[in-house]
Parts: structure tokens; C-alpha cells; sequence
């Protein structure tokens, strides 16, 4: 390797190593540790996580599927519309969503308000489900992360053979058997990798779990943490939760690899909408308008009606500093992951080599843990660090720099480069895929050097990605909790920690305002994904 290759590698080890720590405490299992959990909580974490993947990977691919379905194949009033209107719930995070759906349906809520005054009952007179609760969490989580199956199965639909489904009309199926006959069969491996994703952010939620009462992983890692300060139990509870991700990583990769073979579209032709006319028309509205309202309108109406109510709250000048702490450090966190992207992406078109290639794949394995996990993985090296800095600045100048690594915005800062850069770096990758190589040979036949090919060649044709990943990994930050609740140095707060805490401090009204900026920031990549949507659409005549 050169010299430049082995700086690539060792940057990507080190954006690893968060993952390889907690990977390490597998070898090194703390027996008594491991037996005092099983005894006491690991039981409930498992069954919990279980019940969650089962339940709302059950959820997500009947609202992910139909919609999805509904979209590519019939015409009905406002479908296109609904298209886009159905990525929506990715703007909200789960943990807002809660608050806003707790609100809405505790006690004190107005739809029990309004029963208790319809019908002159009080609390012990009638039944009602209890939002903060497992099946809250699976309700929650469902209609906040459908979208993914919807996405990814909505574009396989939509590249089906247009002959299968002929032949198959020819053959005397109905629309219900083509369905489950053709498309279901030859969507099954994008269907999984939708479901896993969801599946995915189901076992990172820590904020959902937390306010809902339900004990999981992440909750667990959490509390053993702080709650009792046992690190190198959180580190075990940590590796645990690891194993269930890694699982889910082989099964989404595997899907990917089976949907390449699959068939797809095997002609020119747009599939053809069918027209559907009134209780057909109004079924499919209703499939389509259902999780768009239960996902988004419904939650993002209650967080306008609280930052309304609580309006003196956007002229605190503490608002405005929160606001500002979670901007700079978004940018300044995308700034970074953007940068360390595009080097590692281009260094790996360069010097395409196997050891590197496998560095830069644990690099961007980060989005799929939790952050928990990463987090826990990150403070036991960083602390290790900040012992040696402090003894060594003691020994030569007689001071105490204090926590430099641990115990500043250097901590998140190397957590959200850990738990985004795939982001980035799959945005950046596939920019560079446009890029042939034989523009890269022609600058060099001309005698340019990779860093001028890198500047005149392709930063100017990267501009677009780059901004949609720095404008994903801004949205990302500002949404991220756990890993910010962890490493988030004293007196430091963002608005996504400052809606949980007032959650948590049953000020749900107070939490609208930060809840609401969060959300109007996250629609803008939403935004841009409808966008990209549509054009692709208007350029294959759908």
C-alpha cells in the first residue's frame, strides 16, 4: 500500500472503531455480568424486541405493500398526490410522534374529553387503549415507518415485465390474483429490504421506547449506563443488540443481491394504469389517505396546535440558542462526514484495493447501528484517551486539561461521523458512478495529478450530491437523540434532547415548538425525494 492508501484505511478503522469495540467485548464476555442480566432483564429486552420486529414488521409490509400497489397500478382521484404525500411520515421521527399521539389520547387528551363529555362517564366508567404501551409503540412505529417498504416496493412494482401481467389477464386472473400470483412473488426481495430497514430503525428507537414505558435494548443499555453505572454491562447489552443488527444487515444484503435477478421490466411500454370509479375509487383513496393522515397530518396538527398555544416560546432567547446549538452542529457534522465521504469514496475509485474496500465497508456500516450502541462504543476509547492526555499534560506542565475527547461537542462530533457517514458516502459513491473513468484518463493524459482531477474534474460535477448528503446528515443530527443524550457534554442541549425532556416532564405543549422545527427541517430532504420522484416519473410518461 501506498502512503496515502494506508492514511484511507486507518481513517476508516478509526471511524470503525466505535463497532469494533463493541464487537471485541464479544470475545471477552464478563460471565458474572452476562448471568446477572439473564436473571434480571434480558429475558424482557428479548421478548420485547421480538414482539416489536414481528408486530411491525407485520404492520409496515400491509401498509407498505398496499399503497405501494395502489400507487403503481390504478388511477383514482388524487393519486398522484398520494405518491409523494406517502413519504412524508420519514419527516417525523418516531419519538415526536409519540408525544404528539399521547397528547392526543391520554386521559387528559381531548378525544377521552370528549367521550367523558358525550356520553357523562368518568375514568373508571369506560375502556380505553392506553397509548404508552407495547402496542403504542408497534402503532407508532408503523405509521412512521412504512415509507421504506413503500419506496423500495413501489419501484419494483413499477419495473415488473408488463407481459407478465398480460399473460396472466390473458389467462382469466382478476387484478387480486395477478397480484399475489405475479407482482407479490417478483417483489419479494426489494419487499424485504424495506421491511429490514424498518426493522432496523425499530431496534434503534431509544426515544419511542423510553417514553412508552417499554424495556428493550436500547432502554436497557441506557439505563444500566447511567441508571447504575455499569459500563461493562451497557457494553455487553451493547454487543447483544449488535448481533440482532448484524442479522438484519446479512438479510437486507442478501434481499439486495436476489432483487438483481429478479424480472424486470421487459419492454418499453409504461404499464398502464387502470381507472377505478367509485367504491373501488374511494377504497383505494382511503388505503393511500390512511397512513399519510395517522403518519404525518395528524401528529404535525397537534404540533402546530402546542407551538401555538405556546407561542411565547419562540421569542425566548433560550429557543433561539438551542436552535442554534443543533444548526451548527448539524453543519458542522455534515461538514465533516461530507469531506471524510468524498476523500474515502475517491481513494477507494483510485486505489481500488481489497483491504481498503473492506475498511470503507465497516466505515459505513454506522447508519445501521443504533446510537446508542455507538455511543457506548465510543466514550470507553475516548475516556481512555482523555486519562493519558490528562497524566501527560499533569507530568509536563502541572495541569488538568480536563475531558478534551469525552467531554466535549469532540465526542457527538465523532458519533454522528461514525453513525452518518454512510449517508454521505453513498451519495458521494454514486455521484462518482456517473463519472466515467475514461474522463479521469484523458485529464491524466493531459498530465493533471489526482488532486487536480479531483478539483477540476469532479468536485464540479459532484456539486448536487454533495448537497443533498450534507443536507440528509443536517437532518439526521438534528433528529438524533440517544447518541446526544449520551455524549452531549454538560449544559449542552439540541432541540431534539430539549422535546425529551419536556416529554419526559409531561410539558408535552412545551415540546411542540422544538418538535415542530425539527419536523419542518426534516421535510426539506422529503422534499427533494418527491421532487426526484416526479421527474423520473414525468420522464418515463407515468
Amino acid at each position: 500500500m501506498s502512503r496515502g492508501t494506508l492514511l484511507l484505511f486507518a481513517v476508516a478503522v478509526l471511524i470503525g472503531l466505535p463497532l469494533i469495540v463493541v464487537a471485541l467485548s464479544l470475545l471477552n464476555p464478563q460471565w458474572d455480568i452476562l448471568a446477572h442480566l439473564w436473571q434480571t432483564v434480558i429475558p424482557e429486552y428479548i421478548s420485547h424486541s421480538l414482539i416489536l420486529l414481528v408486530c411491525v414488521g407485520l404492520g409496515v409490509t400491509v401498509l407498505g405493500v398496499s399503497t405501494a400497489w395502489c400507487i403503481s397500478q390504478y388511477d383514482f382521484p388524487g393519486w398522484r398526490y398520494l405518491s409523494w404525500g406517502l413519504l412524508l411520515p420519514l419527516a417525523m421521527p418516531a419519538y415526536i410522534t409519540a408525544y404528539t399521539y399521547t397528547g392526543l389520547l391520554d386521559y387528559a387528551g381531548p378525544v377521552q374529553q370528549l367521550i367523558r363529555d358525550l356520553f357523562n362517564v368518568s375514568i373508571g366508567d369506560y375502556w380505553f387503549p392506553n397509548i404508552r404501551s407495547l402496542a403504542g409503540a408497534v402503532f407508532v412505529l408503523c405509521v412512521v415507518l412504512y415509507p421504506y417498504v413503500y419506496l423500495i416496493t413501489r419501484a419494483a412494482f413499477m419495473q415488473q415485465s408488463t407481459a407478465a401481467f398480460e399473460s396472466a389477464r390473458t389467462l382469466g386472473a382478476g387484478s387480486l390474483k395477478s397480484f399475489w400470483r405475479v407482482a407479490m412473488p417478483l417483489a419479494r426481495p426489494a419487499i424485504a429490504t424495506g421491511v429490514t430497514l424498518a426493522l432496523m430503525e425499530t431496534l434503534a428507537d431509544y426515544g419511542t421506547m423510553e417514553y412508552f414505558g417499554v424495556t428493550v435494548f436500547t432502554t436497557g443499555i441506557f439505563r444500566t449506563w447511567y441508571g447504575i453505572g455499569d459500563a461493562q454491562g451497557a457494553l455487553q447489552l451493547s454487543a447483544l443488540l449488535l448481533i440482532f443488527v448484524i442479522v438484519l444487515i446479512m438479510v437486507e444484503r442478501y434481499s439486495r443481491r436476489r432483487a438483481r435477478f429478479y424480472q424486470q421490466r421487459s419492454s418499453n411500454r409504461t404499464p398502464q394504469r387502470r381507472p377505478l370509479k367509485g367504491w373501488r375509487a374511494g377504497l383505494a383513496s382511503f388505503i393511500c389517505w390512511l397512513p399519510v393522515v395517522l403518519g404525518f397530518l395528524i401528529p404535525a396538527s397537534q404540533l402546530l396546535w402546542w407551538s401555538v398555544e405556546k407561542s411565547d416560546i419562540w421569542l425566548e432567547a433560550s429557543f433561539w440558542v438551542l436552535t442554534g446549538n443543533t444548526l451548527w452542529l448539524g453543519l458542522l457534522a455534515a461538514c465533516i462526514t461530507v469531506l471524510l465521504a468524498l476523500w474515502l469514496a475517491y481513494g477507494r475509485r483510485r486505489h481500488p484495493t481489497r483491504p481498503l474496500r473492506a475498511a470503507i465497508t465497516l466505515a459505513g456500516m454506522g447508519y445501521a447501528i443504533p446510537g446508542i450502541v455507538i455511543a457506548v462504543g465510543l466514550l470507553s476509547p475516548l475516556a481512555w484517551l482523555d486519562h493519558q492526555l490528562i497524566a501527560a499534560s499533569k507530568w509536563l506542565f502541572g495541569m488538568n486539561p480536563g475531558l478534551i475527547f469525552s467531554g466535549t461537542v469532540i465526542a457527538l462530533l465523532f458519533a454522528y461521523s461514525v453513525r452518518f457517514l454512510s449517508v454521505s458516502l453513498q451519495t458521494v459513491s454514486s455521484g462518482l458512478e456517473q463519472i466515467t473513468p475514461q474522463m479521469d484518463d484523458s485529464a491524466r493524459t493531459l498530465g493533471a495529478s489526482g488532486r487536480r482531477i479531483l478539483w477540476k474534474v469532479h468536485l464540479p460535477l459532484l456539486k448536487s450530491p454533495l448537497l443533498a448528503a450534507l443536507i440528509l446528515v443536517l437532518v439526521d443530527v438534528m433528529k438524533e437523540l440517544p447518541a446526544t443524550l449520551v455524549l452531549r457534554p454538560f449544559d449542552f442541549n439540541t432541540l431534539a434532547v430539549r422535546a425529551f425532556e419536556m416529554a419526559s416532564d409531561e410539558r408535552l405543549a412545551d415540546a411542540g415548538p422544538p418538535a415542530l422545527m425539527i419536523v419542518a427541517v426534516g421535510l426539506i430532504p422529503v422534499m427533494m425525494l418527491s421532487r426526484a420522484l416526479r421527474n423520473k416519473s414525468i420522464k418515463t410518461g407515468d
